[in-house]
């Protein structure tokens, strides 16, 4: 029976990405099979998962995902010998307004699926205030069980001291505590972390911190306070449609932002999935019956991306008599015009009239709730889409035809509705459910 945990924390920031990723290595070199998943919508965790644990990690979103969803997704750690959710921002952090199944908090994942919560605890300019903080997230909200905490960024032993004994009158478990070590941090980069496959370092850094880890935390405690947990079958799958029978994917440096279980959901459903790289100068498949272009970079390379006239022609031609769809930076590629943070304006492929700048930075972020007025790949007229949108660009232009009234997770309505013309339709959020 596999063992339960979640890794949260009382705010970003503090090191849960770290901690897990340890964890995860830490144990994978005992010869336990780890599985690895995401609370909340970054679509970038997932990938370092991977590389810790030899395992595809997804995506679990309360907000976003109805119960069977996240029962279906969760359903691949049936196998494992322990199930570690890394969460988002602090524990109980979500939107003001409840989604499908909650607010998209931590919270919401450890209480639906029993899993106790291991806290990371950053006490830097605290002491006993810190054990306040940790007893106070164990007693906020009734069906969330406090595992114990993990110190990190620790000053001294007596700094240490003074937490432990707090945390210890508070009744609450201290399973290690980790002094500073700048060397195991992640590299960071404008959008947050870097994603896995750009860091060729990646697996040393893992292994550093796993090393590090098993020095400071005791591991066999940790495992002991994990659940056990018994999946439930879901009665039904992903309610997933393939945007096409095959699928012609953008994929490289510059597109790479797409959920991996909407990836895997298209396969399962029979659909054929076929890569290209856009900065490669290929062009999507003739084949293939869609193509479709995710998010990632593409300010970081629109040079390179204006001048592959053999992608752009091809994308063109694909688009005369098959849809084309983007996300975010897809969508970005698909408009007239990019500028990038030096003010340069790249010329885009011309689908669609979409104008966007990086010149002034203004971010957009947060969960998005689409109903879409007209059809695009995989989705009839009138579905609602659930999704998230982080990106920094500002729109200059937006002249095409909306494709849907878009809302934002208090349902204010927002000027980022997507667009269409002929084939081509683009949004500025990142799919991750539709409602059942």
């Amino acid at each position: 029976m596999p063992a339960g945990l979640v890794i949260s924390a009382p705010a970003s920031g503090v090191g849960k990405t770290t901690l897990t990723l340890a964890l995860a290595r830490a144990w994978r070199n005992r010869g336990l099979n780890v599985q690895c998943f995401k609370s909340g919508p970054d679509y970038i965790d997932p990938a370092f998962h991977a590389a810790a644990t030899g395992r595809a990690s997804v995506n679990v979103d309360s907000w976003a995902m109805d119960r069977a969803t996240i029962s279906h997704l969760v359903g691949r750690g049936a196998d494992a010998d322990v199930v570690l959710a890394e969460g988002s921002m602090g524990l109980f952090d979500g939107v003001a307004a409840r989604g499908v199944s909650g607010t998209g908090a931590t919270a919401d994942i450890a209480e639906m699926l029993g899993w106790p919560v291991l806290l990371v605890i950053d006490p830097s300019g605290q002491a006993q205030t810190a054990a306040a903080i940790a007893a106070g997230l164990r007693d906020y909200r009734p069906g969330v069980r406090l595992a114990g905490v993990v110190l990190n960024r620790v000053a001294s032993p007596r700094h240490e001291d003074l937490v432990r004994r707090a945390l210890d009158d508070a009744g609450i478990a201290v399973f290690g505590a980790l002094p500073r070590h700048a060397e195991i941090n992640l590299p960071k980069r404008h959008l947050g972390l870097v994603q896995a496959e750009e860091q060729a370092e990646i697996g040393k850094l893992i292994d550093e911190a796993a090393r590090f880890v098993a020095e400071h935390v005791d591991l066999d405690a940790v495992l002991r306070s994990a659940a056990g947990w018994s999946p439930q079958p879901a009665a039904n799958g992903l309610n997933v449609t393939p945007p096409g029978q095959r699928i012609a994917l953008a994929r490289d440096a510059a597109f790479s932002f797409v959920y991996p279980h909407m990836l895997e959901a298209w396969r399962a459903a029979g659909a054929d999935i076929s890569t290209f790289s856009p900065l490669a100068d290929e062009a999507p498949d003739a084949s293939a019956d869609v193509c479709w272009l995710p998010g990632g970079y593409p300010e970081l390379h629109a040079g390179k991306i204006a001048a592959n006239a053999r992608f752009r022609s091809g994308l063109r031609a694909f688009a005369e008599t098959r849809p084309v769809h983007g996300e975010c930076g897809g969508y970005m590629v698909l408009g007239t015009a990019l500028t990038d943070a030096d003010g340069v304006c790249h010329e885009m492929a011309g689908l669609l009239g979409l104008e966007t700048s990086f010149a002034k930075r203004r971010m957009h972020l947060g969960y998005r709730l689409a109903e879409l007025a007209a059809p695009m790949p995989g989705h009839r007229a009138g579905a609602r889409l659930r999704g998230h949108e982080f990106h920094y660009s500002t729109i200059l232009a937006q002249p095409d035809t909306p494709l849907a009234v878009v809302h934002d997770a208090t349902g204010a309505v927002i000027a980022e509705t997507g667009s269409r013309r002929g084939n081509a339709t683009g949004t500025f959020f990142h799919l991750i459910a539709e409602d059942r």
